[in-house]
């Protein structure tokens, strides 16, 4: 399913990260770094928590305005039950919607945020998502002190801590359509293979968002998927080649531009709800206020997976949602 959008603009934005975002090649285009995974804080879920509420903090001193005068707040996490979303905002005290969408939770909050905007139901919107690569590992599979071996496939989750402020005053990027994907399962038990996992997510909503929108690949300047890694997004261009006949030329990948892949260790790149964030809100943004770039269609990947359900050895399903970003200079 896709909408249209008339009046929703991308105001501003804030960054945080972690240590081996700050050591990447995108490091110049973050607010802030913290050079350890505490921050200070007593643990990892803490610190994470302190990511997303610093990253709140920061957007709204840009803007310039109070929590007050924020219509709403959508945001979600890796951590069960959103905790990082839900102990944020009890500290905020914003009306919440709070959303599971795993990896792809940045863009189906941008998705919402502007169906409230455009219908006039709020004036603005804050959105916002975390991920820490250490409370990650530790939920979803072992804690990180093990040391334990993983493959090539594996993905290295991302640091940090993303906002966005949204609103229906008019800005240099105005967001004019998304796409809300629908849940795929092609059978792929392994959790150290999320490429493979959400590819085929990312294909069909990469599909039906130029069939709805009656756009082809080539309208976009870019085409900026999630986290798929660098096997993950060869797996995305061959899945649209042969379900589609459909060749990506222009597509990029945020899991293997946030990280140096040739010098870090990050196995097959980026992961985590705010890996395509961190490099869309901070790097993809300038370059569109630039005017290098027109339209860029951003496609964030989640798997919607459980450490029971992979204990289990059921199936991974993915999901991936589509959002249009166009220049309004």
């Amino acid at each position: 399913m896709t909408f249209n959008f008339n009046n929703v603009f991308l105001n501003e934005t804030s960054t945080i990260t972690g240590p081996y975002e700050a050591k990447g090649p995108l490091s110049k285009y973050f607010d802030k770094s913290y050079h350890d995974l505490y921050f200070g804080e007593k643990t990892w879920e803490l610190a994470e928590i302190k990511l997303m509420t610093e990253s709140i903090d920061l957007l709204l001193s840009k803007i310039g305005l109070l929590k007050n005068d924020i219509d709403i707040h959508i945001s979600g996490d890796l951590l069960n039950q959103i905790v990082s979303t839900n102990y944020t905002a009890s500290k905020i005290g914003i009306p919440l919607i709070g959303i599971f969408a795993a990896c792809s939770t940045s863009t189906l909050s941008m998705l919402l945020a502007s169906l409230l905007i455009d219908s006039n139901q709020v004036k603005n919107a804050v959105v916002s998502t975390s991920s820490h690569n250490s409370s990650a590992e530790k939920q979803f599979r072992q804690p990180v002190e093990y040391g334990g071996p993983k493959p090539k496939s594996a993905t290295f989750t991302t640091t940090g801590g993303v906002s966005a402020y949204l609103s229906n005053k008019e800005d240099k990027i105005k967001i004019t359509s998304a796409t809300l994907g629908t849940v795929v399962d092609y059978d792929i038990k392994d959790a150290f293979n999320m490429g493979a996992v959400m590819a085929p997510a990312a294909a069909n909503t990469i599909y039906e968002h130029l069939c709805n929108t009656k756009t082809k690949v080539d309208d976009y300047d870019l085409i900026l998927t999630g986290d798929l890694g660098r096997y993950g997004k060869d797996i995305l261009k061959e899945f649209m080649k042969t379900e589609y006949g459909i060749e990506i030329k222009n597509l990029s990948d945020s899991a293997c531009m946030i990280f140096d892949l040739d010098k870090q260790e990050v196995y097959a790149g980026g992961s985590g709800p705010a890996c395509l964030p961190l490099v869309a809100y901070g790097y993809i943004r300038e370059l569109m206020q630039k005017g290098k770039y027109k339209k860029v269609l951003l496609v964030a990947t989640g798997a919607l997976m459980s450490q029971t359900i992979v204990n289990e050895k059921q199936s991974i399903p993915a999901i991936s949602h589509a959002v249009c970003w166009e220049a309004n200079l």
